[in-house]
């Protein structure tokens, strides 16, 4: 099969087409024939560095999130999907095969149907990001009517944390650029305020007792805990755990936690079918443009996902 990976560690340009075995799907195991993959943050980490399983060997295959369909159940799976299923899954990077191949092996725990009526293009850019933002959210867990700020909400994960919170009858605050206001009023944000450093301040004046949670995807920090009143907690994607002030606490989050949460993911789908979910994909490239759609990441500003198509 067909596959985009490294054999050693570097930039974009390490990024090459690789032949390999099609992987077998073992018992509880689904196999997908990948139709589209997304470019995240993590696949560039890894491709940077030494990353994954210490006894992971080359070439390493990077890749969180697929769309395609059911090629393979695995002896004495149980599912209720069947071969020719269209589906979306979420895959861990942990080993050397991750998304971005002809044929991926997941737990049958990690993999749902795709939404009804998306592109394998769009349902591919739903699995991480959105369960993600679902933790995060699960973690801040807060009643219906509460606020939360969300920093980073014109990103993919932001943006699903946005909606999600809105679907959980949550007030939500956002940041954003001069040119992000009006996405972000789209997607649902009662209030949306400059981003930058001085966003907690922004909050402080909206909001002078605080927001009770807040979700830091442009990892702001310890300066998220300005914008957050007493005892409150600050959810944090990129692992900051700074002491807070005023009883603020930090909760770092990561995904792998939600990796088998089937009922969650298959939520997700439901709720881009009942609309309250948007799937947004920036660019669209051929597998074999792997390298460009690192560059493209790293230059910033990608509002929705990078996807491959295979």
């Amino acid at each position: 099969m067909k596959a985009v990976g490294f054999t050693e560690f570097g930039g974009p340009e390490v990024l090459q087409v690789l032949e390999l075995p099609a992987p077998e799907a073992g018992s509880g195991e689904v196999r997908i024939r990948v139709h589209a993959a997304t470019v995240n943050a993590v696949d560039a980490l890894q491709r940077s560095g030494p990353a994954g399983s210490p006894e992971a060997q080359p070439p390493f295959v990077p890749g969180m999130e697929a769309a395609g369909v059911v090629d393979q159940i695995g002896p004495g799976t149980d599912t209720d999907l069947k071969v020719g299923d269209r589906v979306m899954a979420i895959v861990l990077p942990g080993g050397s095969r991750g998304a971005y191949a002809e044929q991926v092996v997941v737990p049958a725990e990690s993999v749902v149907r795709a939404p009804h009526g998306a592109t394998d293009v769009q349902a591919a850019s739903l699995p991480m990001n959105g369960l993600t933002a679902r933790l995060a959210l699960d973690t801040l867990d807060l009643e219906p009517g509460r606020t939360v700020a969300i920093t980073g909400a014109a990103g993919a994960v932001g943006g699903y944390a946005v909606q999600l919170a809105k679907a959980d009858g949550l007030r939500v605050v956002a940041d954003a650029s001069e040119q992000d206001e009006g996405l972000l009023k789209e997607l649902g944000a009662d209030v949306v305020l400059r981003r930058g450093a001085e966003f907690p301040n922004r909050v402080r004046a909206e909001i002078p007792d605080g927001v009770d949670g807040l979700v830091d995807g442009a990892s702001l920090g310890g300066l998220t805990a300005r914008a957050v009143r007493d005892g409150g907690r600050v959810v944090t994607l990129r692992g900051f755990d700074g002491p807070g002030e005023r009883g603020v606490v930090f909760e770092p989050i990561v995904v792998f936690r939600y990796a088998r949460e089937r009922a969650k993911l298959d939520r997700l789908r439901q709720q881009v079918e009942e609309g309250r979910i948007t799937l947004r994909v920036a660019e669209t490239l051929p597998a074999e443009e792997a390298a460009e759609a690192h560059r493209l990441l790293a230059a910033g500003g990608i509002r929705g996902r990078l996807t491959l198509t295979l």
